[in-house]
């Protein structure tokens, strides 16, 4: 981590969008019309760990609507080998202090922030300030506050944005929600989800440090079964409940390692979730008045596999859930479909995390929600 550095907020306050083409009112990035609908737009990648390198950048190779077109790295040696691998433009590689430059780049219409989830916030808002749509990586913040000022940095700069929930985009994602909406196997009334693995690397990585993570497996794979649980039931919450589990704190000094919560929901039905950075889950299974459906894998990258009551397997062409995710949120700027993970949800999914490390400060006490005003559910 001694790449990173940290810039001020206000340091850009009479910079970004002054500095680009204008067309109106408007930033360029932000200038398409349906005419637009078969340009590609282009994305830079700003933090180049595992994520981008194994995931985003090879995805990109497979996108429809958008391309790799910059990066910005802490990391002086990653220049040279992402340049040569993609043949990215000298022009269009950016370091941490530089990155506001690209308010100059009008190749660069997107960009994907994949850094560790305390410095979402920073460099979010400083890429909508430079006119650029934003893709924020899942948790989109580290405290329901920095969620609300990056929505409204990117509302004041006439930008769009995403939370990078990539099984959003996923097919197997999609028929749960057909099943749900359509209410084939009838009303929902249990859902479990699991979602975890074992912690072997090194205990001092940014995940394990809480600056940098904000949380344990809470702030990382818990997003996934917050989600599930929600689109699972089709409603958000109404209230949570949490526990905390512990089996390693030698290691586990100073996040979260295994947290369960159960919500409640409108409609009657209760979810229980599971998260852990101590033990393996990976599977989603709705209960229903008349049968039931489950995915198991649930969360990975895929191949995902389902499995419903009357014996029916859920089989679905494969590809890179992040190739999908990227080209929905394109489609989205250049033809005016739906935004399938907005910001909102983003702080929908913050405002449930804080509400279950509050319920586990309070000995498990049950935490009531208000979530309808946000205009999202599943």
């Amino acid at each position: 981590m001694k790449h990173f550095t940290r810039r001020s907020f206000s340091s850009l306050a009479t910079k970004g969008i002054l500095g680009s083409a204008l067309l109106g009112n408007l930033p360029m990035a932000n200038a398409f019309t349906l005419s637009d609908k078969n340009k590609k737009l282009g994305i830079a990648l700003v933090g180049l760990g595992s994520y981008s390198t194994y995931q985003l950048a090879p995805s990109l190779q497979e996108t429809e609507h958008c391309y790799l077109a910059g990066i910005v790295t802490g990391t002086k040696e990653k220049e040279s080998i992402w340049k040569e691998k993609y043949n990215i433009p000298k022009q269009s590689i950016y370091n941490y202090d530089n990155f506001d430059a690209i308010v100059k780049n009008d190749t660069i219409d997107i960009v994907y922030v994949a850094l560790p989830n305390s410095m979402h916030a920073d460099f979010c808002i400083r890429a909508a300030k430079a006119g650029k749509h934003v893709i924020c990586e899942k948790p989109m913040a580290v405290s329901v506050a920095e969620c609300d000022a990056i929505i409204n940095a990117c509302n004041e700069n006439n930008v769009k944005l995403s939370v990078g929930y990539r099984m959003q985009s996923d097919p197997y994602t999609k028929e749960v929600k057909k099943f749900v909406k359509e209410k084939t196997f009838g009303d929902v009334l249990f859902v479990s989800s699991d979602a975890g693995y074992i912690s072997k690397g090194n205990p001092d990585q940014w995940r394990l440090n809480k600056k940098l993570s904000g949380g344990g497996a809470l702030m990382n794979m818990g997003v996934y079964a917050i989600q599930t649980s929600i689109y699972g039931t089709g409603q958000n919450p109404i209230s949570v409940s949490a526990q905390e589990f512990s089996t390693r704190p030698d290691y586990f000094k100073d996040t979260d390692e295994t947290i369960t919560a159960q919500f409640k929901f409108e409609n009657g039905a209760v979810a229980h979730m599971m998260t852990s950075h101590n033990a393996n889950g990976n599977r989603l299974k709705v209960h229903c008045s008349d049968g039931w459906f489950q995915l198991d894998p649930a969360h990975s990258y895929g191949p995902i596999s389902g499995i419903t009551s009357n014996g029916n397997i859920l089989e679905f062409p494969h590809k890179r859930q992040q190739a999908l995710q990227m080209d929905d949120f394109s489609k989205h700027i250049l033809t005016g479909s739906k935004n399938i993970a907005p910001g909102e949800m983003g702080k929908r999914d913050m405002i449930i995390v804080e509400a279950i490390y509050k319920s586990i400060s309070e000995g498990g006490k049950e935490q009531k929600l208000s979530l309808g005003n946000l205009g999202v559910v599943s």
